[in-house]
């Protein structure tokens, strides 16, 4: 068998939500830990203030990048960030951060956003990645650890063609190796907090196998400086609350029901 190529260590992370400050974190923590590659699963914007600070940091870290459902509906000029929540309350709160993004992101950024694939291949280790935001089949499809089935994700892994998904858009990390081989990895978002009560965010440090092997880390970033910036731009109080408590104040009813029971609210 000839030598493995490419790259042995690499990061993922989604849900940007246009937090500059949790992303150059990111980068820095990324390469610090001996990440030959870092990639974005989508989701550039919303949630977050100053949205055209994240451009230049994922072009000068070399970031690879995908479209996510903001990216998808920013380029093409949508009315809203089709995101797939159902709740008229998460609905309202996305619409507010959607128009804000989309007001305030350079005709330029979303030129390059519509550049973006949809999905990434990779092989790491000489296992077969498939890298998309949702799902394989639906840019806003929620994956989520405690709803989705086993004999699901078996099928989504044999019609993409694939040894290990990795996915984001609920903004809650999970891994799962799958009976009989396969492996599912929910990166988790960088922008917010995974609704546990503490400040900062999650991306995924995955190691060449076999097996796979999947880190989950946490870092932190100056949550202050973010919310203040949160509030001189107007943004909805919730979301600063949510960077400074660890806790979701919004988003909430498209969780599952165990999903939520973690959570404070």
């Amino acid at each position: 068998m000839p030598p493995a190529t490419g790259p042995r260590r690499i990061a993922a992370f989604g849900g940007v939500y246009s937090n500059w400050l949790a992303l150059e974190a990111v980068l820095l923590d990324a390469r610090r830990r001996g990440a030959e590659a870092i990639y974005c699963l989508g989701d550039l914007g919303a949630f977050g203030p100053h949205p055209d600070r994240v451009w230049p940091l994922l072009v000068a870290g070399g970031v690879e990048t995908i479209q996510g459902n903001y990216e998808e509906s920013l380029a093409s000029g949508a009315g809203d960030c089709n995101c797939g929540y159902t709740d008229p309350r998460d609905n309202q709160f996305a619409q507010l951060s959607y128009d804000y993004t989309a007001a305030r992101t350079s005709e330029p950024f979303k030129h390059w956003m519509g550049t973006l694939p949809k999905h990434i291949r990779l092989e790491l280790g000489g296992q077969r990645l498939l890298l998309c935001h949702g799902s394989p089949r639906r840019i806003n499809e929620f994956l989520w650890e405690t709803t989705t089935s086993n004999a699901f994700l078996r099928r989504l892994l044999a019609e993409c063609g694939a040894d290990a998904l990795l996915c984001t858009h609920t903004g809650l990390p999970w891994q799962r190796d799958l009976p009989g081989g396969g492996q599912v990895v929910n990166v988790g978002v960088i922008g917010r907090p995974p609704n546990d009560g503490r400040r900062g965010g999650v991306y995924a440090l995955l190691d060449a196998g076999p097996p796979l092997r999947t880190e989950f880390i946490r870092f932190d970033y100056d949550a202050e400086r973010l919310a203040g910036e949160m509030r001189d731009e107007k943004l909805p109080e919730e979301f600063a609350e949510t960077i400074l408590t660890g806790w979701w104040t919004t988003c909430l009813e498209i969780l599952p029901a165990k999903e939520r029971e973690r959570g404070r609210h």
